[in-house]
């Protein structure tokens, strides 16, 4: 519980404390080297170009093969790439290798004050950027995505999908208007209408704080959606992803409600345009997300080479409450692009 009370503080002083920003706000920022890197070895900073300024953004390399290299885009936004620390159980085992890293405005990369920079089009432009320094090409490079990495993989395939081998779609929906409808009737046909009530009169006063909120959101929607795992159980990773959440990102993008999007994805809507993303792609669903599944095997119905897989344990990180069908999934996927 402890990683959603700091969450809910980090919340309310996003909303109603948040300092006013000068014409030099480029500079007033968390610096990412100002903090302790969070793993050893191979993690390095890569310098990326924006239309505010240079910043850094943080990768960690891990394994090594040639043909099989998989960059992770972690949710949110402003999440952080620890959500993955359970990879390190079956990518190397498999002989994968994969990438660690946090997106411009996540707590291990530089975090600038610049509200401007929060949108979906230099996002792209920043993965294109570390695919370059990576030296990622079209003989290896897997692009993994959920949630919002989700949204951030489709948007980046759509524009340079010459450089990709294969995508990966995880536990994300193509339209976010289709996943607030979806996950409205997620909420309204699990949840106790009384406790439901309860919950969007929280929401209506934008009382997020609220510890009587934050116990009904834990005990009436994270643990059967989010991660189906008792909270305090919850991974340590999970829960050190919480508490490093950055709201500066996270609020203007998805919105401060647990009952859908509202900030500025709102209606974001690629469902018209799935049919033009040539390369290999595995949509992953889960049957307790607040995504909808039926909708995601769909997406992989009209992508041009599209595959899905069911997770039919799992929920929103289903990587870690349905290991048993998501890693064999994911790694036979990227094993069967690579001996085409």
């Amino acid at each position: 519980m402890r990683y959603l009370i700091i969450f809910c503080v980090a919340v309310i002083l996003a909303v109603a404390c948040t300092p006013n920003r000068s014409d030099n706000s480029a500079t007033a920022m968390i610096d990412a080297s100002s903090k302790p890197v969070p793993t050893a070895g191979q993690g390095r900073f890569i310098p990326i170009s924006t239309p505010k300024g240079k910043f850094k953004v943080w990768t960690k390399k891990v394994g090594d093969n040639p043909d099989m290299k998989v960059l992770l885009l972690h949710g949110g936004p402003g999440m952080t790439h620890e959500i993955y620390e359970v990879f390190e159980d079956y990518f190397p085992q498999a002989g994968i290798e994969f990438y660690y890293y946090d997106q411009l405005g996540s707590y291990f990369a530089d975090q600038p004050d610049e509200p401007d920079l929060w949108q979906t089009a230099r996002f792209v432009e920043e993965v294109e950027q570390v695919r370059k320094t990576l030296g990622l090409t079209d003989d290896n490079f897997y692009l993994f995505g959920q949630s919002w990495g989700g949204i951030l993989g489709i948007e980046y395939a759509l524009k340079y999908q010459d450089n990709l081998k294969g995508l990966i779609i995880s536990n994300m929906m193509a339209s976010i208007p289709a996943y607030n409808e979806y996950a409205a009737k997620v909420m309204e046909a699990g949840i106790d209408p009384d406790i439901l009530a309860e919950i969007k009169g929280y929401e209506a006063r934008e009382d997020y704080g609220n510890a009587r909120y934050l116990d009904l959101l834990i005990e009436h929607h994270y643990v059967d959606h989010i991660l189906r795992i008792p909270a305090d159980k919850w991974p340590d990773a999970i829960n050190r992803a919480f508490e490093h959440l950055n709201t500066n990102v996270y609020i203007p993008m998805q919105g401060p409600s647990e009952l859908g999007a509202s900030g500025y994805l709102e209606n974001w809507d690629r469902m018209a345009d799935l049919k033009n993303i040539t390369v290999p792609t595995l949509v992953i669903g889960a049957q307790h997300d607040t995504m909808d599944p039926a909708h995601m095997k769909w997406m992989s119905q009209q992508l041009p080479d599209g595959h899905y897989a069911l997770m039919p344990n799992g929920s929103h990180l289903s990587q870690y409450d349905d290991t048993e069908n998501f890693f064999p999934a994911l790694i036979d996927f990227i094993k069967a692009v690579d001996a085409q």
